[in-house]
């Protein structure tokens, strides 16, 4: 069923409303998490000579955008979240956009690399298109987007007061190319665990 602009809005007030107001426990049950491998995955795909410029897309409460400035990188953070990202600010010492992930306005050409880690899940399916051409447009030619979702079996909706879209590896495929994305890699994580317990489809696209 189509999504409307009143149903899209519901979509992101009421989810950001949801981190609003789990912020301070977010912050805290995620800073300790390894992410070392995704962070790595991004890093090694791009070619442009470093320091890279980079988009955390969806930063929270900035642990990411730390660990790429301490690796030297020009990182930026974007989340929807006021508390997120006065947070992000603060940990991180980057500069952090507040925009709304249906209403972004990115600048063209600007990045090396897009670094979208457990995010693009909350783009409601069928604005997928538009957001996933926004990224492309931000990024550099040539430049790399690396994602990090909740799979499933390509259902959506709401979930614990938050609005997610869980897509398996052939749809997320086809929602990157459509597009302009070319695939590099993908994988499933935690790392090193069966398939079954590994929750999280991984990947990385080339623009």
């Amino acid at each position: 069923m189509k999504l409307g602009p009143a149903d899209l809005g519901k979509v992101s007030a009421d989810t950001l409303q949801h981190y609003e107001q789990r912020a301070a426990a977010f912050r805290e049950g995620t800073l300790g998490h390894d992410v070392s491998q995704n962070i790595a995955t991004l890093l090694r795909h791009i070619e442009a000579k470093p320091p890279f410029a980079i988009l955390d897309f969806g930063c929270g409460p900035g642990r990411d955008l730390a660990a790429f400035t301490r690796m030297g990188h020009v990182a930026v953070g974007l989340d929807g979240s006021a508390t997120f990202a006065a947070m992000a600010r603060e940990h991180s010492g980057c500069e952090v956009w507040r925009q709304d992930f249906l209403q972004l306005d990115l600048p063209a050409g600007r990045f090396d690399g897009v670094y979208a880690n457990a995010s693009l899940f909350h783009v409601p399916t069928q604005e997928l298109p538009r957001v996933l051409g926004a990224l492309h447009a931000t990024l550099k030619p040539g430049g790399v987007l690396f994602s990090s979702n909740p799979r499933g079996a390509n259902e959506e909706g709401w979930n614990k007061g938050r609005y997610g879209a869980y897509h398996d590896l052939g749809a997320w495929r086809r929602h990157m190319i459509a597009a302009g994305f070319a695939e590099l890699e993908h994988y499933y994580r935690p790392a090193g665990l069966p398939l079954e317990q590994q929750p999280w489809l991984a990947s990385a696209w080339r623009r």
